[in-house]
């Protein structure tokens, strides 16, 4: 993922920021004594993105990422309507207990801008379900020019979304976050039906970290920069997720891309050993080929 790459990622403040005051408030209204449910996995299968975390001979990618990790952040869907049977498809090649998390089709989110968007959300809704049990929560990504002057169009889209189907929702237009009055608004619409309020954690985006929980899902889309610094910056994350866990959190979703992807599975690796200790997980831990890459210098 390229949002927010910078040239010199050693520069930027990484401290994640102070919860909103809401967050603890809408936790608290899930807390009970059950462990959390954790799914971490890349953006995407692709071998030619994640080079040299394929063995030498692997036929099935998609078979092969699912026997390493839980989840994938599917962002194919992004780009074209895939059918019903290829969902399908994709369901049978994984064990159980994975999940896909779909990302909207740019046909709904960056041409239409969710006007007028009814049959094409009935229709990807009709085709992802075709995931059955292994469908996660499918999330929507806002182009960085959609801006708050469009609030109807958001407010009409999360009403007519069908509420036994979960969705996250990501802005990305600043205007979302620095006005109190709009992201108040913004918040209240996706807590009152039931849509998780993506965070994103980029290095050259700081100002959309808004830690503002609106229902029981931590939807967290994580940019590494190809940097030593994207280890503490997930060592930052487990102590976060603990404390929001103790608050009441009880779904962790937690997607690991980097600027340049094949360091992802390497990262991720990292993530989930922290995460087995600290949460008493026993998550597969990714069996990694690459070696870190050295951070450049001008030396």
């Amino acid at each position: 993922m390229k949002f927010g790459k910078v040239p010199n990622p050693e520069i930027i403040d990484f401290t994640l920021p102070e919860n909103h005051p809401e967050t603890e408030v809408v936790l608290n209204s899930y807390k009970n004594d059950a462990k959390p449910s954790i799914y971490v996995g890349c953006a995407k299968w692709n071998k030619q993105d994640l080079k040299g975390f394929y063995p030498r001979g692997t036929k099935d990618e998609l078979q092969y990422y699912a026997s390493q990790f839980n989840s994938i952040e599917m962002n194919a869907t992004f780009y074209r309507m895939f059918p019903a049977e290829q969902f399908e498809k994709w369901r049978d090649k994984t064990p159980e207990g994975f999940k896909f998390f779909p990302k909207i089709t740019q046909e709904i989110s960056h041409w239409k801008r969710l006007q007028a968007t009814e049959a094409l959300v009935d229709l990807y809704i009709y085709n992802a379900t075709h995931l059955q049990d292994k469908l996660g929560t499918i999330f929507l990504q806002m182009h960085s020019n959609f801006s708050p002057k469009d609030f109807d169009r958001v407010v009409h889209f999360a009403e007519f979304w069908p509420k036994e189907i979960p969705l996250a929702m990501e802005f990305r237009h600043t205007d979302w976050y620095n006005d109190e009055k709009i992201s108040n608004e913004l918040y209240h619409v996706l807590q009152e039906n039931n849509i998780a309020n993506v965070l994103v954690d980029t290095a050259g985006r700081r100002d959309i970290m808004h830690m503002r929980m609106t229902n029981n899902e931590a939807f967290i889309r994580y940019v590494g920069a190809n940097h030593e610094s994207d280890y503490s910056r997930l060592d930052d994350w487990v102590d976060r997720l603990e404390q929001w866990t103790n608050f009441g959190l009880q779904n962790i979703h937690f997607f690991i891309h980097q600027n340049s992807e094949v360091e992802s599975p390497l990262l991720s690796a990292y993530f989930i050993k922290k995460l087995n200790k600290r949460f008493q997980q026993n998550l597969t831990v990714p069996k990694t080929i690459v070696k870190p890459q050295k951070p450049q210098t001008l030396f």
